[in-house]
């Protein structure tokens, strides 16, 4: 060979092992290849709890929502929970009171919303199990307290001493420890004093779904032929003619018969004689 021709001779040198020849330019009439397209990223969505869609289910679920709740429940709460309007909710809840009948529950709509409670003619032995000797009873004193703070109010301190005729501070205390009222307000007078009313634990005790429940206080006075037989026997009764003594010496030694009891030497002869 010719030096000349050895230096016209191109020399390729082997690429790389494993390396991928890739043409440098496309044959004429031929498409590029596109690059393949990235696959959007799936979206897993974390697993809920299945929402009922028919009728028995929701009722299934309105019924396991007020066993677990420890108070009453707006049906606003229980539309967003099982995705329905309220109105269709409260007719559910009033099949389920139907369905009810007859056993030692009852549904019952109480402060605004519904739970499950103990059928009112089974009181006296729910109360045996419940109230004897286990749980402190209001007094005479708080209840008419809590009376006139249920009819009057927004009442003040001052206001149920007018009424009561009496101190109410630390029965005002202990309903308010109770939680059967609370601080509703202040009144435009001198030193603002607190005005009270009732809460809505005070509904739950008494079943009353609000306070338009309450009975009428017309309800609850006699009327005026019972207030006139009352007024006549305590006029029978406090005549005069025969006086009694209030205060007697008890002795230890048994009662005579017929000690104790009035006799003629009690009557006062100026009581029966004519005014002169």
């Amino acid at each position: 060979m010719d030096a000349d021709a050895d230096d016209e001779e191109e020399w390729e040198y082997p690429g790389p092992e494993g390396s991928i020849e890739v043409p440098s330019e496309v044959p004429a009439g031929t498409e590029a290849p596109e690059p393949p397209a990235e696959a959007p990223p799936v979206e897993v969505e974390a697993p809920g709890p299945e929402v009922p869609r028919q009728p028995d289910e929701w009722q299934r679920a309105i019924e396991a929502v007020l066993m677990a709740a420890t108070e009453p429940v707006e049906p606003q709460v229980l539309a967003q929970l099982i995705e329905r309007p309220v109105a269709e909710v409260e007719g559910l809840c009033a099949l389920l009171a139907a369905d009810y009948t007859g056993r030692g529950f009852v549904l019952v709509k109480v402060a605004g919303g519904y739970r499950f409670q103990t059928h009112p003619d089974l009181a006296p032995y729910v109360e045996r199990y419940l109230l004897e000797g286990r749980q402190a009873r209001l007094s005479g004193a708080a209840l008419e307290t809590l009376a006139v703070i249920a009819y009057k109010q927004p009442v003040t301190r001052s206001q149920l001493s007018a009424v009561r005729g009496v101190d109410v501070d630390g029965v005002v205390r202990s309903l308010l420890d109770r939680g059967y009222i609370e601080e509703v307000g202040r009144t435009e007078g001198v030193g603002h004093p607190v005005q009270y009313g009732t809460t809505r634990l005070f509904l739950e005790r008494l079943g009353l779904e609000s306070l338009d429940k309450l009975p009428a206080l017309a309800d609850l006075v006699p009327d005026p032929g019972v207030m006139e037989e009352l007024e006549a026997r305590l006029a029978e009764a406090t005549r005069p003619g025969v006086r009694f003594d209030p205060v007697r010496r008890r002795r230890s030694a048994p009662a005579r018969p017929g000690e104790g009891q009035a006799s003629l030497d009690d009557i006062d002869p100026a009581w029966d004689a004519p005014a002169g």
